[in-house]
Parts: C-alpha cells; structure tokens; sequence
C-alpha cells in the first residue's frame, strides 16, 4: 500500500530564522529550560528533493548544525533522503527506503502520531517530538526541552581506517538518572555535507538544491539490555569511493527500541583522528 502524504506548507525561511534568531540566538530562549552541561539534541529531518515544501526544511538544518545558534547546545542533523516521492517525477539520488521505514516507524510512537499519515519535511528531534521541518520557532523551542532531559554519556573515537571500511570505538554509560526499562539500540549513521543536485524534473525542476548532514550509511552496532548500564566496543563500517572524506561525521547515538527515544549521542569529524567533546561533565 502506498504511503499518504500529508505535504506541510513551505514557511518563508527567512522571515520564520529573522523571528528566531537576533545576533545568533532565540529570542525566546528565557521562556525555554536551560539546557544540561554539554547538552547534545539530534535532529532528524524527513526530506525530498521531489517535495516543493523541503528546500526551506534543508536550509534551516543546515542552518542548526552549521551556525549551533541555540546556545550551550550542540544540535547534530541527520537528513534522511526518503524514497515515497520518486515516482512522481524525480528520483531522490539520496533517498533509501531506509528511512521512509524508519520515518514510518517513529508514526505511531510520536505524540499524535497514531491515526495520521507520514509527511515531509519533517524533524523528528531526539526520538521523541517532532515538528513541521520548516517550522524554526516550534523546532528551536523542541531542541531547548530536549536538551534540557539527562543524557547517556556516549564517546566515540577514530581508529586506524582500513581499506574501504571506517573503524570506529565506542562506548557507552547510562546515568541512574536515567531508567532504562527497555532494551536500546547502539547506532551509528554516517552524514555528508556540501551535496547538491541540479533537480530536472518533479516539484523542484529547475531548481539547485544544497543539503547538509545527508545521512550515507545508518547501521544499528549493538543492543543494550534493560538492565545493562554500559558498554563498549567497535564497528566498522564501509565507505563508497564517492564519499568525500572532508565532508564526513560519524554520529553515534543509543536509542529505545520500542519508545525511539534517543537517550544519548556523540560525533566526530572522520577527516580527523581526534574525538569531539562528546561527554557531559560528571556532577
């Protein structure tokens, strides 16, 4: 059966980023929780080049990970390319039925999710609410309460590359703070910035689209039980000869399997050996 559509407006990006940002920051940002020492909020954005309603969801992703305006958070961005609007003119060179499953299966577990239909852009944030992609204020204002919830401490590092294939360390720590009743994922996606297509058909024909943060490679490494509070160890993963190595971020994050919630995330550039600051201090 085919995936409904249910296609958000376009906003005026630039007028919906002039209402939120003044000189790099919220202006609602006293009305929002602060955010917890070292807050790291993944941002998942649904998208298509096929969709008229995405470029201005693209430039505001672009816009979080680039410019980090909401302050004392680091926001990382994961454009997952979905494949449902291929057939209506143009074929996503990004897209994956990968993550229109993936979007699909967040349906029924997002605040009133059940009942509807999937529909883009849309920015799921943390696993656990979503907004209109395009949507700066309600986005920002979604970023603020996740930031502000205890995080998993999670470090991920290089290793030594081997032909063909990324190797990545690490490992996991999961606060009491945090009750873990279920059992999460450990994944690991691969981003790629500064891509473009010169778009000849569909809703966009004509058009020269940018992305950012496009999601190349998304691999669940391992599972954590319950009851289980750690964990460490490897992943390799392969790497396309297009990939442009320069553009490249490891994301590793640790998700509920039945909530989706992401109880935690880290990064690191791939150009570089050294880690990103990924932990939250201890208190």
């Amino acid at each position: 059966m085919r995936t409904l559509l249910v296609l958000a407006p376009a906003l005026g990006i630039a007028v919906v980023l002039g209402a939120l940002w003044t000189s790099g920051r919220a202006k609602s940002a006293s009305a929002l929780p602060a955010p917890l020492p070292g807050a790291i909020v993944l941002a998942e954005l649904f998208t298509s080049e096929g969709c008229s309603s995405c470029p201005p969801a693209d430039e505001l992703l672009s816009r979080l990970t680039r410019q980090q305006p909401l302050g004392g958070i680091t926001i990382l961005g994961m454009s997952e390319h979905v494949d449902y609007w291929n057939d209506l003119g143009w074929t996503d060179p990004f897209s994956s039925a990968d993550y229109s499953r993936r979007q699909s299966d967040y349906l029924s577990r997002l605040p009133n999710g059940a009942g509807n239909s999937v529909y883009t852009p849309q920015m799921v944030i943390d696993g656990a609410a979503e907004a209109v992609g395009s949507d700066a204020s309600d986005v920002s204002r979604k970023i603020a309460l996740a930031a502000a919830r205890q995080k998993a401490a999670i470090r991920l590092t290089t290793l030594p590359s081997q032909a063909g294939s990324l190797q990545l360390q690490i490992k996991v720590e999961i606060p009491q703070e945090i009750t873990a009743a279920e059992p999460s994922d450990i994944l690991v996606a691969v981003t790629e910035d500064n891509l473009s297509s010169a778009v000849r058909h569909g809703e966009n024909s004509g058009r020269h689209l940018e992305h950012t943060a496009v999601v190349r490679h998304l691999q669940s490494v391992a599972v954590l039980k319950g009851q289980e509070r750690e964990w460490s160890g490897t992943a390799s993963i392969a790497v396309a000869p297009e990939w442009k190595p320069a553009d490249l971020k490891a994301i590793a994050f640790l998700q509920e399997q039945r909530s989706r919630h992401i109880l935690g995330a880290a990064w690191t550039h791939l150009a570089s050996s050294q880690p990103a600051p990924t932990e939250p201090p201890s208190s």
